[in-house]
């Protein structure tokens, strides 16, 4: 029996992951019983490699007893390729953005057939939206996700355009317009969506093309209230941006 686990062929590395796994864009605390539920593991078993946990950064209790993922795993987390090295390339250039537009800016890369943000810039004047730093949305309804989508290998696309869930009265759930869609992004290199995600709420993305091998290892985009005002202006900011970081990489 593996790692002296109840279950065979669980080890206690397996138990530990599965604990920090527990945690997500919309589990970000956690009490002990749900986090034991959301591992899959016995509640005394959980308790007991919690405490390991807390003991050694990686989470942390709080006062009211509920769990967060500690600065142990938020510092590691930092050095991960995708996360350290893009974020600190993108970020100068991120914030020419929003000085530029003052609108709500993202870094994003896709995470199988979701979209992982990586940064966010906004200020009080921005639009209200659902992102944040690290969290994870469809991808056939933001600016940021189409983009991706339409770089994405076919088996991802095929398997996101068989699933096209309403977010909003104004999601785009017809596989055939977003198909076009997509065509029309991989084709001109914009992206936008009308309160596809958040009514209230459009944006406006482009691809980073990593210069060295020409793939699109992310996209940034714009969320703003309309794209009737200064889209020219927008896609003209978001396009110096993304080559400059492209060629950074």
């Amino acid at each position: 029996m593996a790692g002296h686990a109840s279950t065979p062929g669980v080890t206690v590395t397996q138990r530990l992951l599965a604990i920090v796994g527990a945690f997500d864009d919309r589990h970000r605390s956690l009490a002990l019983t749900d986090l034991a539920r959301r591992a899959g593991l016995a509640v005394p078993t959980a308790h007991r490699l919690i405490g390991d946990l807390v003991s050694g950064g990686a989470l942390e209790r709080r006062d009211d007893g509920r769990y967060v993922i500690g600065r142990l795993l938020w510092e590691v987390g930092l050095l991960a390729p995708v996360q350290g090295r893009l974020t600190e390339v993108a970020e100068p250039f991120l914030s020419d953005v929003y000085a530029a537009t003052l609108a709500t800016v993202h870094l994003a890369v896709r995470d199988d057939t979701q979209v992982l943000y990586l940064q966010r810039l906004a200020g009080r004047a921005s639009v209200p939206i659902v992102s944040t730093v690290g969290s994870r949305l469809p991808m056939h309804c933001t600016g940021v996700g189409k983009v991706l989508l339409a770089h994405a290998p076919e088996e991802v696309r095929e398997r996101v355009l068989q699933n096209l869930p309403r977010v909003t009265a104004r999601t785009i759930t017809s596989r055939q317009i977003l198909d076009t869609q997509l065509e029309r992004i991989r084709r001109d290199g914009v992206a936008l969506t009308a309160e596809e995600m958040s009514i209230g709420a459009c944006s406006l993305a482009v691809p980073v093309v990593q210069s060295s091998d020409n793939r699109v290892a992310a996209a940034i985009g714009v969320v703003v209230p309309t794209l009737k005002r200064d889209r020219q202006r927008l896609i003209g900011a978001l396009q110096v941006a993304a080559r400059g970081i492209g060629r950074l990489l």
